[in-house]
């Protein structure tokens, strides 16, 4: 009669009947697995949003930049904006220029070497605002399965627990049980691997990102060397 009792109160095997008659302990793990999942789909969201406007912002940059436009004249557009990728990287590298210039910069050496790290400081804070919340994609990648898991395993020793208290084998007894543990596993499996993958694809998209700021960083410093040496050389020369 008491193990007909207990298999009745197990009877709905839906979820969420599922998650209301697991322990509190498994309840805690689920329920911060599902916001993991919901944070990780939220950052997919964003980040494609984010991913897509800046890729426009480097074409868009690209174009206007290769145009024959001035580069005096373009530096007074963009400076007067808040500017970020390929934009901020041209924008530091000219305050640099014009700084030094306007200090009466002698030596073609530091002043170039001043401009690339003026260049490489705003490719890493560029690079740093790209990759912003991707670690907590990964962690949540790879601990999701774990603490899964670790609510299934006590998930599992209550149900033993109830098991020898029942005094009773009987399938129907420990199959409710066994489900709710299980599912701890499987709410951790659907926050980690949508984490994975989406930690994996924006590593990628955002590395291609920096790839070609880090390319055009190589040409702009190419051109203001060359610069450089057509300003300085004739003041050299004279003195």
């Amino acid at each position: 009669m008491e193990t007909a009792n207990l298999a009745a109160a197990h009877a709905d095997m839906s979820l969420w009947a599922l998650f209301m008659q697991a322990g509190w302990v498994v309840k805690l793990v689920m329920i911060g697995l599902l916001g993991a999942s919901v944070w990780t789909w939220a950052m997919v969201v964003d980040k494609l949003i984010s991913y897509n406007k800046f890729k426009r912002q480097l074409d868009s940059f690209e174009q206007v930049f290769w145009s024959g436009q001035s580069l005096e004249e373009l530096y007074r557009t963009l400076s007067e904006r808040q500017v970020s990728g390929m934009a901020a990287i041209f924008v530091g590298a000219m305050r640099e220029w014009k700084k030094s210039f306007e200090r009466g910069a002698r030596s073609p050496i530091g002043l170039q070497m001043r401009i690339d790290r003026a260049m490489d400081v705003t490719l890493a804070r560029e690079s740093e605002a790209l990759e912003a919340r991707l670690s907590s994609l990964a962690t949540i990648g790879s601990a999701g399965p774990f603490v899964g898991l670790f609510g299934t395993v006590v998930g599992i020793m209550t149900s033993f627990q109830g098991i020898a208290a029942s005094k009773s084998t009987n399938l129907a007894v420990v199959a409710p049980g066994i489900a709710e543990a299980l599912l701890a596993t499987a709410i951790g499996l659907v926050a980690a691997i949508p984490a994975v993958i989406a930690y994996n694809k924006f590593s990628g998209d955002a590395g291609k990102l920096v790839a070609r700021m880090e390319g055009f960083a190589d040409e702009f410093s190419a051109i203001l060397s060359r610069q450089i040496d057509e300003r300085l050389q004739p003041r050299q020369a004279a003195q």
